[in-house]
């Protein structure tokens, strides 16, 4: 039986240091590295998802995360099916940027699905589940806790957000 294929882009958005690079490294490559590397620009990568009788060829963007460059984010953004927002649960200012990060992305994909990750879940976390889901709902977005690290809940965060791909291309 032949696999339809699907090609989509999915960003990952936040500010820097909350671990957009170190998710991708861990989902693509199943490695993590301690060591913090600051994106320049975008880095792209590929992973082919197979979902019942449709592969996913999942096109995901690393985003830098400096605020300064809206412009820059814009342009990566256009043509993406899905977007990652991710914060850090030891620092709550990552949490405060998500409705920014949002509403960048929307402008650009406003039919793109998104979804919010709170990294970093094996440590101490800032940030309650309580301020998570109200922050959620208010945006309404699914969220996942996260961790690069030890690899909890990102094979599953990436499922979920290719299952709302597949579902809008049916």
């Amino acid at each position: 039986m032949e696999h339809r294929k699907i090609v989509k882009k999915i960003c990952l958005l936040g500010d820097g240091g909350v671990g957009k690079t170190s998710l991708v490294r861990r989902y693509v490559f199943d490695l993590f590295d301690d060591r913090y590397i600051v994106s320049f620009g975008t880095k792209v990568v590929k992973k082919v998802l197979t979902m019942g009788a449709t592969n996913v060829i999942m096109m995901i963007w690393d985003i830098l995360g400096q605020k300064e460059h809206p412009k820059l984010h814009a342009a990566y953004y256009k043509g993406a099916s899905a977007a990652f927002v991710v914060c850090d649960s030891t620092r709550p200012e990552t949490l405060s940027s998500t409705p920014e990060w949002v509403e960048s992305f929307q402008k650009v994909s406003p039919d793109g699905a998104l979804y919010l990750l709170v990294n970093k879940s094996d440590l101490s976390s800032v940030i309650s589940r309580e301020q998570v889901a109200k922050m959620t709902k208010s945006l309404n977005i699914k969220f996942m806790e996260t961790s690069a690290k030890t690899g909890q809940n990102v094979e599953e965060a990436f499922g979920d957000i290719a299952r709302l791909i597949i579902g809008d291309a049916s």
